[in-house]
């Protein structure tokens, strides 16, 4: 085999090549960051103690910069004062001392506030049963329901004038019916003890004894049935 040849030997005859020796690349030059100066210890609030204190009430200036509302709490509140709360009564059209509807109604007698032993002994079962127990008579067979006595029908328990004879019709049905019961004596109740049926409760305002039920199928002027149980009333012939 023959010997390989060597490049770049003056003995053969071969030129040398000359390499340029290339020049270095620019190094990029980065922006310089901001240094933020390292934290240097408050000595301030430890020497100072009244500088601490005006530090801090700066800072908290700056995180509740914004405006808040008052929040109203139970420390706020400031009872009206007597004069105003008279002043909103007679305003409804009461006086501060008039009773409440469910107290002192007209023409009621003091026997309202009777206990349910002392009820037991005035009424009869037939009475006791319907007024307390908000039971109902059989029709056509009450005391009432057929009168035709001028008088004013009274609670049997409280003796609230409670019905005028005058506002009494014949509806048919067996029990003594009126269109209209004496001034606000007689006061109304959501009735849900048939639950398929709601009906409205008539109930005197004194004592809250069960009178019956009223309707909106009455004669003029009220276009209302009062449908009452002979045993919830006492008539007192005029």
């Amino acid at each position: 085999m023959g010997a390989s040849p060597r490049l770049g030997n003056a003995s053969h005859g071969t030129p040398h090549r000359t390499v340029s020796h290339l020049a270095p690349l620019p190094t990029p030059r980065v922006a310089s960051q901001p240094t933020a100066p390292p934290p240097q210890e408050n000595t301030t609030s430890a020497s100072n103690p009244s500088m601490a204190t005006r530090c801090y009430a700066a800072a908290t200036v700056v995180v509740s910069s914004r405006p808040r509302a008052p929040r109203l709490g139970l420390s706020s509140y400031t009872p009206p004062s007597g004069s105003y709360r008279r002043a909103a009564v007679r305003a409804m059209g009461a006086s501060p001392s008039s009773p409440s509807p469910s107290g002192q109604a007209p023409g009621k007698a003091d026997n309202a506030s009777l206990s349910d032993e002392e009820l037991k002994k005035r009424l009869t079962k037939e009475q006791y049963y319907v007024t307390r127990q908000k039971g109902t008579e059989r029709a056509f067979t009450g005391e009432y329901w057929n009168t035709k006595t001028p008088g004013v029908y009274h609670c049997v328990c409280c003796d609230t004038p409670l019905f005028e004879s005058s506002t009494k019709f014949d509806s048919g049905t067996g029990w003594p019916s009126y269109y209209q019961p004496v001034g606000d004596n007689v006061k109304d109740k959501l009735d849900m003890s048939i639950f398929f049926m709601p009906r409205t409760e008539s109930l005197c305002v004194g004592c809250d004894a069960h009178l019956g039920h009223v309707f909106d199928d009455g004669p003029p002027p009220t276009g209302k049935r009062y449908c009452i149980n002979s045993a919830s009333l006492k008539l007192k012939p005029q």
